[in-house]
């Protein structure tokens, strides 16, 4: 199957360009509610597999060995935006495990936050390994590679025990066989994985409300990434970032994880309108990342009830401007959704 429209970029009233992709609601038993294009088309997961790069961690009992907080853990599954309450996180997880930023293996970018990136530059700081958005995520893979006794010095290698461990998460939570699963490098030098859309979104259902065949361990380590990710949206992004603004709006309902090149993936609390959760994951087929993605996202949320119809306006549709400021088009998402089966609501 062919990619289908999510988004249009109207300019007076012409449509200018359009974003082509792939989408898939699925519920707790892994049932295809809704979907669009072709779900089982093959991408990198990126950052949106962040939460189950941090189960094994958990698992472990490293957390509660180096006495990590639940803000620390929320960072850990997060792509922060550099800002100083996240720096100063991923410097304290060091701290607790006895290492430094040069123990970190993920490289340096100036923060995703402009003010902060632009302060920097002014000054001639120079950004360190701190301020990568992935560097809370590499801290708990040192805080399990030295809880196991596992090198150090080359736990983001894929043979590691520590990325081993990792590919034997995702493939549990994905359904997908471990030696299945196509790995790339990520853009922090960790592994990553090709998977079907489909799976992704099952994951995170998964997540929400684990399957009674997954071991105790297992769930409690779903539940502790979901209380963190909820209680603490500030560290999954940051100031005006996607994921958090997300969860503020959708009020403890939704557990949620952009990824790069256009990937996004979410988890939906089980309630009385989805009792067995909701798992989302779509690909914006061009790799989009700053009009597509956030616009056809809300529509989503809001169809799904998720959202209120009026939550988020300046995101969805979002404003086209000229160079003086003025608003002359927009991003719209343009899609139906057909349920392909009954949604179960009491």
């Amino acid at each position: 199957m062919q990619s289908e429209v999510l988004a249009k970029v109207v300019r007076g009233a012409t449509i200018e360009s359009i974003h082509r992709g792939h989408l898939i609601v699925v519920d707790g038993a892994g049932e295809t509610l809704f979907s669009l294009g072709d779900p089982e088309i093959v991408t990198f997961w990126r950052s949106s597999a962040k939460a189950f790069q941090a189960i094994p961690f958990l698992k472990s009992g490293a957390a509660y060995q180096f006495g990590f907080s639940e803000k620390e853990i929320a960072l850990a599954c997060g792509s922060h935006s550099g800002e100083a309450m996240h720096v100063e996180t991923v410097r304290q997880m060091l701290d607790k495990i006895g290492l430094s930023e040069a123990d970190l293996r993920c490289g340096t970018h100036l923060p995703f936050d402009e003010k902060r990136a632009e302060e920097m530059v002014r000054n001639n700081e120079k950004p360190t390994q701190l301020h990568n958005n992935c560097s809370g995520k590499h801290a708990a893979m040192l805080a399990l590679a030295k809880h196991i006794g596992a090198d150090l010095n080359s736990y983001e290698q894929l043979e590691n025990p520590i990325q081993q461990a990792i590919l034997e998460c995702i493939a549990e939570f994905s359904g997908v066989p471990k030696d299945e699963l196509k790995i790339g490098i990520d853009g922090c030098a960790a592994p990553n994985f090709a998977l079907p859309i489909s799976a992704m979104a099952k994951s995170f259902a998964r997540l929400v409300c684990p399957p009674k065949n997954f071991d105790a361990e297992t769930r409690e380590a779903c539940r502790r990434v979901v209380s963190a990710m909820l209680a603490h949206p500030e560290m999954i992004g940051g100031t005006d970032r996607l994921d958090t603004m997300i969860m503020q709006a959708g009020r403890r309902k939704i557990v949620s994880k952009i990824g790069a090149e256009g990937v996004y993936s979410a988890g939906v609390l089980p309630s009385a309108q989805y009792q067995t959760g909701l798992g989302i994951a779509f690909k914006i087929e061009d790799g989009d990342d700053k009009r597509a993605r956030a616009v056809v996202l809300v529509e989503l949320l809001r169809h799904l009830e998720i959202l209120d119809a009026d939550a988020l306006k300046n995101i969805s549709p979002l404003a086209i401007k000229n160079r003086r400021g003025d608003a002359v088009g927009s991003v719209k998402a343009s899609f139906n959704l057909k349920a392909n089966k009954e949604i179960r609501r009491e």
